[in-house]
């Protein structure tokens, strides 16, 4: 009689090979997220060389921190992110779309995609240093125009909360729109060939195959780019750091949330700048739960309502 073979299982290694993962997350994310939560209810803080606390207050850190300019930093980051983003997904949708129709047989594809790429590759603080010296009063910039004659004397472009703001958003445009755009392109390409060819052969033009077609179908990919930038503009930090030297100048409209937390933190004080990561959190959670809503509520409560009239036709031919 022969011997049963002994079955293996592998389903083991699966939680072995990702079990690094997990321990590097607990360690270095879960850990230190728990003991900020932990903070923001207590008072704790350095004055000079003495240290102040723990001690439990509560809500008050929260309370003093919407008693604060907060808020008026809150706008300023939204009003930085709109800058970058809107003329970011345009673009990126426009240049997607035009990288993707074979009918335009468009030569040289894979160079123009290395090229808008390039910039993603460049660190933030290096295009941040760029654009200083490029746009200081005594940058090229200025003698650029000064030279050609569109200007009497040097535009001061960092003493002007307009030309901060836009300089800082046209950085996050630079740096960000080639990445949208290879995803955007990414999406496009796995629609199936047939749907455009049906659209074609029923007469649809360029505008109305992009607005029916293209962007219903690649809606997922959109939502996972407005969540990922909504999260990325809210956690911008470097570009307008080093742009006013820490300060967020001019008046400090270009001051964002997270250099209002850097702060907190080079003070050390740990308590309030506990509740600020909260309340970042909190924000975060609430806009990109807006933003899934609004890209994929509208298919996701159609695909109910068809699951639900489709039990009703089976109990009616019982």
């Amino acid at each position: 009689m022969k011997k049963k073979r002994k079955s293996v299982s592998y389903a083991k290694w699966g939680y072995i090979f990702i079990l690094p993962f997990f321990i590097c997350f607990l360690i270095f994310s879960l850990i230190p997220l728990i003991d900020t939560v932990r903070y923001s209810f207590f008072e704790y803080y350095r004055s000079g060389i003495k240290e102040i606390g723990p001690n439990f207050i509560g809500m008050q850190n929260y309370i003093s921190l919407l008693g604060s300019d907060m808020l008026k930093y809150a706008g300023n980051t939204l009003i930085l992110w709109v800058i970058g983003f809107i003329p970011q997904i345009v673009v990126a949708l426009l240049l997607a779309n035009w990288f993707t129709d074979i009918r335009l047989k468009i030569r040289g594809k894979q160079f123009f995609k290395v090229v808008i790429y390039l910039p993603n590759l460049i660190m933030a603080s290096a295009f941040a240093m760029l654009f200083f010296a490029m746009f200081s009063t005594n940058g090229p910039i200025n003698s650029i125009m000064i030279s050609l004659g569109w200007i009497s004397k040097p535009i001061d472009f960092l003493g002007s909360v307009i030309g901060t703001r836009s300089l800082i958003g046209l950085m996050n445009f630079l740096m960000w729109f080639g990445n949208t755009t290879i995803m955007l392109m990414a999406a496009i390409m796995g629609i199936s060939p047939d749907i455009f060819e049906a659209c074609e052969l029923d007469g649809c033009t360029g505008i109305q195959r992009f607005f029916y077609i293209t962007l219903p179908q690649i809606r997922p990919i959109l939502a996972y780019t407005l969540i990922t930038s909504i999260i990325g503009g809210l956690q911008m930090f470097d570009v307008p750091q080093i742009l006013t030297n820490g300060q967020g100048n001019p008046d400090r409209t270009s001051m964002t949330l997270i250099m209002f937390l850097n702060s907190h933190l080079e003070s050390r004080n740990y308590g309030m700048a506990g509740a600020l990561s909260v309340y970042l959190f909190i924000v975060s959670g609430i806009l990109c739960f807006f933003v899934y809503r609004i890209t994929n509520g509208s298919s996701d409560d159609r695909t109910k309502a068809e699951k639900k009239k489709l039990r009703k036709t089976r109990k009616g031919g019982r």
